[in-house]
């Protein structure tokens, strides 16, 4: 009878080593060989695998590559998402404030409420070359117009308080915007806001005083016309302009060139200016304030 060889343990058969030789088919030769255990094996293939680990980790982690995993998206984009979104709604809501800002420039400018700038009721130096036909005024209107000019004629808002509200503007230095000879003035009953002001062609237009371009445009009726907005409630209008040197939004100085003297628009009959002055919503006649 054969004696039968004790099993060995398992932690033997980790520990015992093997020898895996590789050799040639044809000859035999042996090329290299490789003498390991088990145990040796499982500690490489752990430690590769510890290696390869870490090297998929960290190109995940600190690299590009992690953007192209679904559902990984990059910290800096979320950011730039959220600010891009943030100034968006601020930019909406600005753009809003300014639409409804011009929108009660023109509104005040105009005799009635909706704006349509092709057309105007405001007569100029070459309203005797154009005969338009206008919507007679409502009742309402009409009872207003005659109390207006039952008044002083030169006095377009109701209330005693007027002429003590416009000696704030004897405070101001205004600037002439041209310098000319003045041949239409301030005339409210006839619809004339302001004074035309005839000189050289191509002579410059100038702001009046310190201000922010509000509105700087081509109408059909006032041909290129621009508006600044100043301290106080105060408003300055340029009409018929031939150039414009400044866009809504410019900051300008008193003095600053906006623009050129031209012939522009339907209510003109040669090169001049348009020159209206607007204090808290009502028109003023610039010949008071303004020596040109």
């Amino acid at each position: 009878m054969t004696e039968e060889k004790p099993k060995k343990s398992f932690l033997k058969r980790l520990q015992t080593k093997y020898i895996f030789i590789v050799r040639n088919e044809e000859n035999f030769e042996v090329k290299f060989t490789i003498r390991a255990s088990f145990a040796n094996l499982g500690l490489i293939t752990g430690g590769l695998s510890v290696v390869l680990i870490v090297l998929v980790t960290s190109l995940v982690a600190f690299t590009p590559l992690r953007e192209y995993i679904p559902g990984y998206a990059d910290v800096n984009i979320r950011k730039d998402i959220l600010y891009l979104s943030l100034k968006t709604d601020s930019l909406e809501q600005a753009l809003q404030e300014r639409s409804d800002y011009i929108r009660n420039i023109r509104r005040i400018l105009s005799d009635s409420a909706d704006v349509d700038t092709s057309k105007t009721t405001k007569t100029d130096t070459a309203s005797t070359k154009h005969n338009k036909t206008f919507t007679p005024p409502s009742h309402a209107d009409s009872i207003l117009r005659t109390e207006v000019e039952s008044q002083n004629p030169y006095n377009v808002s109701m209330g005693g308080d007027r002429d003590k509200s416009l000696s704030t503007l004897n405070d101001y230095f205004f600037f002439a915007p041209l310098k000319g000879v003045i041949t239409n003035g301030f005339n409210p009953a006839s619809n004339h806001y302001g004074v035309d002001i005839t000189s050289k062609e191509n002579d410059a237009v100038k702001a009046t005083l310190d201000g922010t371009v509000v509105l700087s445009t081509w109408t059909l009726a006032t041909g290129n016309v621009i508006i600044i907005q100043h301290k106080d409630n105060i408003i300055s209008v340029y009409e018929h302009n031939s150039v414009l040197m400044k866009k809504a939004g410019d900051q300008v100085k008193a003095g600053d060139v906006i623009a050129i003297v031209g012939n522009s628009g339907e209510l003109t009959t040669g090169p001049h200016l348009h020159f209206e002055l607007w204090y808290q919503g009502s028109p003023v006649n610039p010949i008071d304030y303004v020596t040109f």
